[in-house]
């Protein structure tokens, strides 16, 4: 059986038949077979044993990678408009590292660029579709940047006093040995992280110690009603425009539903 170009592509970037799905299956197990042993190569005692098994997968997907990017190349109808998108990047520097370890000494630099071959799976598992929905979160954190810039000019100043109070208060024979090592353990405890290798011994420094416990669960509550209530009014506004056809930043009206952004500002519409 001959298989066209067109069903190629259809198998290649189409996910609607069962050919396709098949061949998102098998890449998804590619992906996550690669990243499996990127990981394991990483334990020294698992590389010393297994070495040489693990260059050979390596090289086994690497191949199977590169002979998918240059399939993808081929058959886009634009294939220079591929290879410089974001998911042509990404399939490129899926290879890559394979490639220049013959030039780089220290191989094992590259792991951290092979993670970046999770990001197909956004393309295979179609989640760019609720990138739409991220807009929500970028218009949000924008509108409200005054307001969490603000919270941050008062997180630093309570760290600041804090870590002035317990290096008074404590003082370097209980480790507080400057103000910046104070505002180090006044981040640690508002973020209620607590690594425990500073702490108070005295009962004023304790008594200031649960103070700020008890204001980090306010300090990681407020950011989050901050965006959340602006995600809220961008949602109604933008749901406003939509029903009164005008662009939701300029007012321009009428607009063409099916238009992306406005003709006379330039803001993304829906």
């Amino acid at each position: 059986m001959i298989i066209t170009k067109k069903r190629l592509a259809h198998i290649v970037f189409e996910s609607d038949d069962w050919a396709s799905k098949t061949f998102d299956i098998v890449l998804l197990g590619m992906i996550f077979g690669s990243i499996f042993i990127a990981i394991l190569d990483s334990v020294a005692s698992l590389r010393a044993k297994y070495g040489e098994i693990f260059f050979v997968l390596e090289w086994v997907f690497t191949i199977l990678f590169t002979i998918e990017y240059f399939l993808r190349v081929w058959l886009s109808r634009e294939p220079k408009g591929y290879i410089f998108s974001f998911f042509g990047m990404v399939d490129l520097l899926a290879i890559l590292p394979s490639y220049l370890s013959f030039f780089v000494l220290n191989s094992q630099l590259f792991t951290v660029v092979r993670a970046l071959r999770l990001l197909r799976v956004i393309r295979i598992l179609k989640l760019g579709r609720y990138v739409a929905e991220a807009e929500y979160l970028t218009k949000s954190l924008r509108s409200s940047s005054h307001k969490i810039l603000l919270f941050i000019g008062f997180v630093v100043t309570v760290v600041l006093i804090m870590g002035t109070f317990m290096f008074i208060i404590e003082g370097p024979q209980h480790g507080f040995t400057s103000i910046p090592i104070g505002m180090y353990w006044a981040i640690v405890t508002l973020t209620t992280v607590g690594f425990g290798d500073i702490y108070p011994v005295t009962p004023l420094g304790q008594l200031v110690s649960s103070l700020i416990m008890l204001l980090g669960y306010a300090i990681i509550a407020v950011p989050t009603g901050i965006v959340s209530s602006e995600m809220a009014a961008q949602k109604r506004k933008d749901e406003k425009a939509q029903a009164n056809n005008s662009c939701p930043k300029c007012r321009f009206s009428p607009i063409n539903l099916t238009d992306n952004y406005c003709k006379n500002c330039g803001e993304k519409l829906f």
